[in-house]
This record gives C-alpha cells, structure tokens and sequence, in this order.
C-alpha cells in the first residue's frame, strides 16, 4: 500500500473539511468537546489555516484515493518546534498504520527534529502510536471537561531513533 502525500490548496477547503467532520464525527459524539474538536469547526477556519504562509495541508493518498489529511505549522525557523494539528484518517482507512507513514513522510520533509503536538489522554492508541515514533509527553495537560484531557507531546533530535 503505497501512501503519499498531496499538497492541498484553499480551492481543497471544502473538501478538507468534510472529510475533517467525518473524521472526528466519533470522538466528537464520544467526548462533547465542542470548542476543542476539529470536528466542530466550520468552513472557514479551514480557509483561514489554508492561507497562513506557515500551515501545509497534505492530503494524505493511497494511491489516488484521499484518506485523510495532515496540517503541518512549520514556522521554518531554527529551534522552533515543528506543529501536526490536525491529522486525520477517515473511519473505513483507520487501524492500517496510514497515520504513522504519513507522519514519517511529513519529517522527512519538513525536517526530523523539533516536532510537536497534542493528543486525547483518553485514546491510548493514539497515545501509543506518538511514542512508538519517538514522541515524549512533555508533562503538559489541559482538561478540557470531564471527559477528555489533552497531552502535549514532543519530539526532538535526540528522541528519533
């Protein structure tokens, strides 16, 4: 299963956002968090993240099927962190390691070190698949309500093996 990455532009937005509410659809219904989830964002502020200079919207493709996204915040400045927020899998393409590859090929281009992100505490395989790929807790945490607590992660030179 080849996976590779597609460039998305802001005439991609739409579509970007439709398949970001089906993708978070589930967490959404499961944790309430309706402030914090991607999937409870509108049209517009995928717009608004298309246009920054800094945020690289991927598509993530197997073969010449679309079944995710990634958004990279890469400021291109020595020493500053690297961002994922958001990444997605569709449902029926989740659980086949496509996450995992799209995230290797995301350092691969924008650079191994100095990445960041944050997770839900509560979805350990999300939780396990960060630090299978050398991310470290950072310590960091936000309760968001009484169900959903985010984790900060890190990543940086030292933690890739």
């Amino acid at each position: 299963m080849e996976i590779t990455l597609l460039r998305a532009t802001i005439d991609d937005a739409k579509e970007l956002h439709a398949m970001q509410v089906e993708a978070f659809k589930e967490l959404l219904e499961k944790y309430q968090d309706f402030d914090t989830n991607p999937g409870n964002e509108n049209v517009e502020k995928v717009e608004a993240r298309l246009k920054q200079d800094f945020t690289f919207y991927y598509f993530i493709c197997i073969g010449q099927q679309k079944a995710g996204a990634i958004r990279i915040v890469d400021m291109k400045e020595n020493g500053k962190n690297k961002r994922i927020s958001p990444i997605f899998i569709l449902p029926e393409f989740q659980g086949k390691g496509i996450a995992q590859k799209a995230i290797q090929l995301c350092e691969e281009t924008h650079g191994n070190e100095n990445w960041e992100l944050d997770t839900i505490l509560q979805e350990s395989k999300n939780c396990y698949l960060y630090e299978k790929m050398g991310y470290r807790k950072t310590g960091k945490t936000e309760v968001i309500n009484e169900r959903l607590t985010l984790v900060f992660y890190e990543k940086k030179e030292a933690d890739i093996t």
